[in-house]
């Protein structure tokens, strides 16, 4: 009889241990825009990418689970902002004015910027003068970009029309209604496989990929930096890069 009340002690005391590691395992929303292959996208209902891998794959490491969040991309800071989602992942740039409202992790990627045109079409890289209209997504670099070096010199004397997702931007591509796209370079070489687009230059930014949370957030963002470094020591990172680039 004693035995029996003992077995039943040690699996009940082993059943609180493996109910309490259950609880223990952290769920972080994740927010991305998921029109940004082969960063974020959508395969057969899942969100899948780069991106979604790597934050999953931190998340083994570390000990959380994520759910992930579609949104537009300039919609994503507000939303971590007000406490909607906890962590960014969206191939977002490291940029001096985003630093100042979140904090960004350790570079995880490097890009540089693209111009692409419908594939029928005979313009080159001097779309981006005169008389032009180009594409960005709303908020994006490539919109900064554009808006900065030529609108706001004078360069471009066609419209900056911005869009709430990259998916409207090449639609409107290869409808004709505008010109070009500036968009991140691995993004372009995507959609010039998927679309009938075609790369005609490169812009050398120098960009730098970070994944973003709430200012002050500082043990979330030490789990992630130190995800970051192990699946580079461990080698997961570069079977990602080979996987998707």
């Amino acid at each position: 009889m004693n035995f029996k009340k003992n077995l039943l002690l040690i699996i009940s005391v082993l059943l609180v241990v493996l109910s309490a590691n259950v609880v223990m395992a952290k769920t972080y929303i994740v927010g991305t825009s998921a029109d940004f292959p082969p960063f974020e996208y959508v395969e057969e209902g899942e969100y899948v990418g780069f991106d979604i891998e790597l934050i999953k794959e931190i998340g083994k490491l570390k000990g959380f689970e994520v759910e992930v969040k579609d949104l537009s991309f300039d919609s994503l800071i507000p939303a971590l902002k007000t406490g909607n989602i906890d962590i960014i992942i969206a191939a977002m740039t490291i940029t001096e004015e985003r630093q100042q409202v979140v904090d960004l992790s350790i570079p995880y990627y490097s890009a540089n910027q693209s111009v692409i045109v419908r594939e029928d079409s005979d313009k080159n890289m001097t779309v981006l003068f005169g008389n032009h209209n180009i594409g960005v997504q709303t908020g994006t670099t490539g919109d900064l970009w554009v808006t900065e070096n030529l609108k706001d010199t004078g360069i471009l004397k066609g419209q900056v029309k911005r869009y709430d997702t990259f998916v409207y931007v090449i639609n409107d591509l290869i409808n004709g209604n505008i010109d070009a796209v500036v968009l991140d370079t691995p993004v372009a070489k995507r959609y010039s496989q998927l679309r009938p687009v075609t790369i005609v230059a490169e812009i050398f930014t120098g960009e730098e990929y970070g994944i973003a949370v709430d200012k002050g957030n500082t043990e979330l963002l030490k789990l992630i930096n130190e995800g970051i470094e192990e699946l580079i020591e461990n080698g997961t990172m570069d079977k990602l890069i080979d996987k998707y680039f």
